[in-house]
């Protein structure tokens, strides 16, 4: 494999684009952008094949030193991946390469221009997630908003001018509050690594510093995703958005907000991390609840998948702040299942558009007995958004409960009736939709699904039921970078980091967390990783030993342990008389 793979496939669409800007046959410009988009799939795809999940470090790395100087500033071009950048690198080349193929029914102006706005986007998209230090980081998270505020504001909806104008304030509100974090810790560190920012000296950070600076990324990363209650731009941008816009958008744009607290806030700043658990676990069960609520109560289709994107990726968020190894691992899962599952929604919402012209809800009825085929692809993906097991919203809302149980039990349980409201109001919206009688609007009947689009969604039901019955691949894959997140807020690291240890000659002694590698070292069970900041609501029959088991003393331990593994040895002899 080359060690420029990945600039290679950041290139690609990119490369695609400056080709369709000489185009003007409409032919020419969809097949360019198709095949750039399916080749870019393919490669990606490829990388699970040399991606070595035993290691936890960056794989793929392209690295260039130096390569933008002026006086003190050097930047270094660096990208590569990990296990979670990985899946969502792959998940971005396939739904892009998807939605290359729906847009060709329901872009009807503008050709061209929208599909070099796809494909700018693809490979801003691609770049976040490879991206290995901040500039770059940065600078694709910049590209990134431009394409879609053109998206929304040209091809949406009859407000799609307002939609584009919100989308647009609260991505640049959020990206200047980063651009201060960045900044302000170059001047600090000197460095633009995230590997080595992950292990950087605390200590030179004043405690306030530490907040501020936690928050000029966290609140960038909780208007993306989007988190409650920054959510208010998200419904108006899906319903005017055209359909391959909300599909990207929900399917991976919605995940960077969640890869960025992965990436960056626990990494960089692990004891704000701990001491604001609590909070971002609330902020993320009120947006479970309201989520699931806000979708009974809307008429318009797009805006109850809206609303359920709030709810998922507030299961998300949970998993990642109970800092358990369940439910870190359960939330990066949830992020790929939700892309998947949220994606197909809104291709088959488009494409029940096109014949309809209206996304009433009230309007509907009675589809399966005219479009038996399309009733059972949207059943299938609602099932998947419920958490039916055997479909991959299963697995990782299970391990997001387990682990915020362990966690926090208020909170585990509030999520639990969040899954009960999740299936009602998306189990009422199929039986309003597809059941029922017929309404007067579907008096000419629709042509069900034709090959095309059978085609687009088969990939999609493949991969739910795929990861809903075997999902180890994945978890394997997700598993390093579970430990490095986890080991990066744990005790040790902090401190470690924020109180190094020095020998008589001032030098620092050895460290258990040297570099970014090393953090994927095997855990220490719950207790002992978060010490203090283990909730006084956590279950402590599943996060380790009770405090009462701690102070037992050992010799009494192995003395008991003895005694049983006597009597298990001695109870199938027969006793003699007298002998108790």
């Amino acid at each position: 494999m080359p060690t420029q793979i990945l600039s290679i496939i950041l290139a690609i669409p990119l490369v695609a684009s400056f080709f369709i800007l000489f185009q003007k046959r409409v032919g020419n410009i969809i097949v360019i952008s198709a095949l750039s988009s399916a080749f870019t799939t393919i490669l990606s795809f490829g990388l699970f094949f040399f991606f070595d999940s035993s290691q936890s470090g960056l794989q793929f790395v392209h690295w260039i030193p130096d390569w933008i100087v002026s006086g003190r500033l050097s930047v270094d071009y660096h990208v590569g991946l990990d296990g979670v950048s990985l899946l969502l690198f792959s998940l971005t080349a396939f739904l892009f390469f998807i939605s290359s193929i729906a847009s060709w029914s329901n872009i009807p102006k503008k050709i061209k221009e929208f599909h070099i706005c796809l494909l700018v986007l693809e490979t801003s998209v691609l770049g976040v997630f490879a991206a290995g230090n901040l500039v770059l980081y940065y600078v694709f998270w910049e590209v990134m908003v431009l394409p879609m505020v053109l998206m929304i504001g040209i091809w949406g909806g009859e407000d799609r001018t307002k939609a584009a104008l919100k989308y647009f304030l609260f991505s640049m509100a959020g990206s200047l509050f980063m651009l201060g974090g960045i900044l302000t810790l170059y001047f600090k560190t000197g460095k633009t690594s995230i590997e080595s920012l992950s292990t950087m000296d605390l200590s030179i950070f004043t405690v306030s510093l530490q907040w501020f600076l936690f928050f000029t990324f966290a609140l960038a990363f909780a208007i993306k995703i989007p988190l409650f209650p920054f959510h208010t731009w998200m419904p108006d941008v899906h319903t005017q958005a055209p359909t391959v816009g909300s599909v990207d958008l929900a399917g991976v744009l919605l995940k960077i907000g969640a890869y960025g607290f992965i990436r960056f806030c626990i990494p960089f700043f692990p004891a704000i991390s701990l001491e604001t658990k609590d909070l971002f676990q609330i902020l993320a069960v009120i947006g479970i609840i309201y989520g699931a609520m806000a979708a009974f109560a809307q008429k318009d289709i797009k805006r109850i998948i809206a609303y359920s994107s709030l709810s998922h990726l507030g299961f998300c968020m949970l998993g990642l702040f109970s800092f358990t190894e369940e439910g870190v691992v359960g939330g990066m899962l949830q992020m790929i299942s939700h892309g998947i599952s949220t994606g197909m929604l809104f291709l088959m919402i488009g494409m029940i558009y096109e014949r309809a012209h209206t996304r009433n809800i009230s309007e509907f009825g009675g589809l399966v007995r005219q479009m038996p085929v399309y009733s059972v692809f949207f059943v299938i993906a609602v099932l998947s958004s419920v958490g039916l097991p055997g479909t991959n919203g299963f697995v990782g809302e299970f391990l997001i409960l387990v682990g915020s149980l362990k966690s926090n039990f208020y909170f585990g349980g509030i999520a639990a009736i969040g899954v009960v409201l999740g299936a009602l109001y998306l189990l009422y919206f199929v039986k309003r939709f597809l059941f029922g009688p017929s309404k007067t609007i579907q008096a000419k009947p629709y042509h069900d699904l034709h090959f095309r689009e059978i085609g687009i969604l088969t990939p999609l039901v493949v991969m739910i039921f795929w990861i809903g019955i075997y999902p180890k691949p994945l978890l394997d894959i997700l598993a390093p970078s579970a430990r490095v997140y986890l080991n990066s807020a744990s005790i040790k690291s902090i401190n470690e980091r924020t109180n190094p240890v020095r020998d008589f000659a001032g030098l620092p002694v050895s460290k258990v967390f040297t570099d970014y590698t090393s953090l994927g070292s095997p855990l220490d069970d719950y207790e002992t990783r978060l010490g203090k900041y283990v909730s006084k609501s956590s279950i402590h029959s599943l996060t380790g030993h009770s405090e009462a088991e701690k102070n037992i003393p050992d010799n009494i331990l192995k003395g008991i342990d003895q005694k049983i593994e006597s009597d298990f040895e001695n109870s199938g002899k027969p006793k003699k008389e007298g002998e108790k």
